[in-house]
C-alpha cells in the first residue's frame, strides 16, 4: 500500500514538473555556422570566448577549409550562415549567383605573402632571381584553382618572372595549412604561405617577404549567406569581428587593417 502511494505521488510529481517546465520560458541557444578560410582558424577560435561573453545565447560552429572548396559547398546548399573568404574571387562568385546578402558584405582584414623554409634550412635569398638557381627540388604552393594563397603565389611568381623556371618543382597543397605542413615536415624545401601562418609555427622561418606590388591585395571579405535562417545572429557576428576589440585580436595574430594593407 505504501509502495503504491509512493508511485502515485512520484507520477504526480513528474507530471507537475513537466507542466511547470513547459510553462517556464526556455532560452534556446542559437548556433551560427561560419565557413571560413583555413588561414583564419587560429584567430577565429581565439575569438570565441569574447564573442560568447557578449552574446551568451549564441554559439559558433566553424567549418574551415580552402576558400574555393567552401564556395562550392555553399553553392551545393551546405549549411552556412557566414562565409569568410581569403580572396574576393570566391565571394564574387557567390555574389554573382545571388548566394550572399549584398548589404552584409565587407572587407574584414588583410594579409601578406611570404616565402618560408624549415627552420634548420641554410637557404638564403636576398634577391628573388636566386630562386632560379637555388638548390630546391620541392616548392610547396597552394592549388591554383581553389586555394587563394596559391592564386596569389602564382600571380607573384609570374610578376617576378620566376613561374616558368620553378613550375616543375611545385608540390600542391589543398589549403594554405597543408602547404605550411609540407615545409614543416621537410617534404618541401620552401613554400609560399601567408605571413600569419608562418608566425604560427616554430618549425619554419621566413626567408623573404613577397612585395605586395607583385600580387593583388590580400583581403578577406565576409558576408551573410542568403539561405541562412539566422540572419540577425550572423550579422551580429560580422559586427563583432569588425569591432575594435576583435580587430586588436586579428592584429595580435599578424593580420592587418584593410585600410593599411590595400
Amino acid at each position: 500500500m505504501k509502495r503504491r502511494s509512493f508511485v502515485t505521488l512520484l507520477w504526480v510529481g513528474l507530471f507537475f514538473s513537466v507542466l511547470i517546465a513547459a510553462c517556464v520560458p526556455q532560452t534556446a541557444e542559437e548556433v551560427i555556422t561560419v565557413s571560413a578560410a583555413a588561414s583564419l582558424q587560429g584567430v577565429l577560435e581565439a575569438m570565441v570566448p569574447l564573442f560568447t561573453t557578449d552574446h551568451p545565447n549564441l554559439s559558433i560552429s566553424y567549418n574551415f577549409g580552402s576558400s574555393g572548396a567552401l564556395q562550392q559547398q555553399i553553392e551545393q546548399g551546405a549549411p552556412a550562415d557566414v562565409f569568410i573568404s581569403a580572396a574576393t574571387k570566391q565571394m564574387d562568385a557567390l555574389s554573382a549567383k545571388g548566394l550572399i546578402l549584398p548589404n552584409s558584405r565587407q572587407n574584414l582584414v588583410a594579409n601578406r605573402l611570404v616565402l618560408i623554409a624549415p627552420v634548420a634550412s641554410h637557404l638564403e635569398i636576398t634577391d628573388f632571381a636566386q630562386l632560379k638557381t637555388a638548390d630546391i627540388s620541392h616548392f610547396a604552393i597552394g592549388e591554383f584553382r581553389s586555394v587563394p594563397a596559391g592564386q596569389y603565389a602564382e600571380e607573384a611568381l609570374k610578376k617576378l618572372a620566376l613561374f616558368d623556371s620553378l613550375k616543375s618543382k611545385f608540390v600542391f597543397g589543398n589549403s594554405v595549412r597543408s602547404v605550411l605542413s609540407a615545409v614543416e615536415s621537410g617534404n618541401a624545401q620552401v613554400g609560399m604561405v601567408y605571413a600569419t601562418d608562418a608566425a604560427l609555427s616554430d618549425r619554419v622561418r621566413v626567408v623573404v617577404s613577397i612585395p605586395p606590388s607583385a600580387h593583388s591585395p590580400i583581403v578577406y571579405p565576409i558576408a551573410v549567406v542568403r539561405h541562412t535562417s539566422h540572419a540577425e545572429a550572423a550579422q551580429s557576428f560580422i559586427d563583432f569581428l569588425k569591432s575594435e576589440a576583435a580587430q586588436s585580436i586579428f592584429e595580435a595574430f599578424g593580420f592587418g587593417s584593410v585600410r593599411n594593407f590595400v
